[in-house]
């Protein structure tokens, strides 16, 4: 394998949602250089319905939106989008595909890709929670600061749906509450720290 195929030197930001996820995507997005050396990866939890995300928000960056398929490379300055129905995990600086592990009830899809980040990412850490349903990634926030990373929930009186970035922030481990913009804000301030060490 050579040496850019398994290049982990770059952040990767996790931006986790669900119900009024979009709201938050399309703001987040706007705020962001195409250029600012992170792979920002969107884990959309659905349960049933095909993803259409890879076809809207390429309106709102720079940067190539791409749907996931199974060993894509991982690389700075692109939106990736998991698929629905499907377990998102890293290996080697790739993208890892697998059937979703939990297909009854509110899938834990954002969890899972976080736990997989701070096993087998050696690049910084930056998970994102905003609007949606549930509590899916607030059990992971705890191991993803452990592991050096930086934890951001949706300021909830700015996302469409509540749940999940209040149960983000009663994990007691968040380390900022931001609106989208200010989101976007912080994410550009820790990739050019990352950059310059």
């Amino acid at each position: 394998m050579n040496a850019v195929s398994v290049r982990e030197d770059f952040p990767i930001v996790c931006v986790g949602g669900s119900a009024g996820g979009l709201d938050a995507y399309t703001r987040l997005l706007r705020c962001l250089p195409g250029d600012m050396g992170a792979a920002i990866v969107i884990v959309n939890h659905l349960r049933t319905v095909a993803t259409r995300l890879h076809e809207i928000l390429p309106r709102y960056t720079t940067m190539p939106v791409t749907l996931i398929t199974h060993k894509l490379l991982i690389r700075p300055n692109h939106v990736f989008i998991i698929p629905s129905q499907r377990d998102l995990h890293v290996l080697d600086g790739e993208f890892r595909l697998e059937p979703i592990s939990k297909p009854r009830g509110w899938p834990d899809v954002i969890t899972v890709f976080l736990r997989s980040l701070t096993r087998h990412w050696r690049g910084k850490l930056i998970a994102v929670i905003v609007s949606g349903y549930d509590g899916d990634g607030a059990d992971s926030l705890c191991g993803i600061r452990r592991a050096g990373g930086i934890t951001i929930a949706q300021k909830p009186d700015t996302a469409r749906q509540r749940d999940m970035p209040e149960s983000a922030i009663a994990s007691g481990c968040v380390d900022f509450i931001l609106s989208p913009e200010d989101i976007a804000q912080e994410i550009i301030r820790i990739s050019n720290r990352s950059v310059q060490t």
